[in-house]
């Protein structure tokens, strides 16, 4: 018999000058990046939210305030290894994860593999579990203005009862 949970992240950031862009872990070359306490990578902090969502264990804000000095600048890969390291995931393994980036630019295809694989090692499964898309928003809203980007994730936990 398995027990299964879904969770659901949703995160935007804005874009603003002398930033770097990190999505997924992997720097995107670009003129504008992601404005936030950490590094910014909102298609991570999606993905958190949605793995934090799957247990009903809050929202990373909870975990991560940007009140709190300690996430200052810090790696959203390193935060995703602080969720995982919960002990509510003991025991639950990630069945897949789909996860969609909304940005007018730049072109994020040709990137797509190393997020995938960047996420893949630090959730412990291989790439073919991970889903990382991309999506424009054809010039529509604060996304198609480039003005911020968006990210929507959904995951499925799964375990052995």
């Amino acid at each position: 018999m398995m027990d299964y949970r879904i969770g659901h992240g949703f995160d935007v950031h804005r874009l603003v000058a002398d930033r770097k862009l990190i999505l997924c872990g992997v720097e995107i070359p670009a003129e504008l990046g992601l404005l936030g306490h950490s590094d910014a990578d909102v298609a991570t902090h999606a993905l958190m939210d949605a793995l934090l969502g799957t247990l009903a264990l809050g929202d990373i804000g909870g975990y991560f305030p940007d009140t709190d000095p300690r996430w200052s600048g810090a790696d959203s890969l390193v935060l995703l290894e602080e969720v995982l390291r919960l002990p509510a995931f003991t025991g639950w393994r990630l069945v897949n994860c789909d996860l969609t980036i909304v940005a007018q630019h730049p072109r994020l295809s040709p990137f797509r593999d190393r997020m995938r694989q960047r996420l893949a090692d630090v959730l412990g499964v291989v790439p073919e579990r991970i889903s990382v898309k991309a999506t424009t928003t054809e010039g529509l809203g604060f996304a198609g203005r480039g003005e911020g980007i968006a990210a929507d994730c959904t995951v499925l936990l799964g375990r052995a009862d």
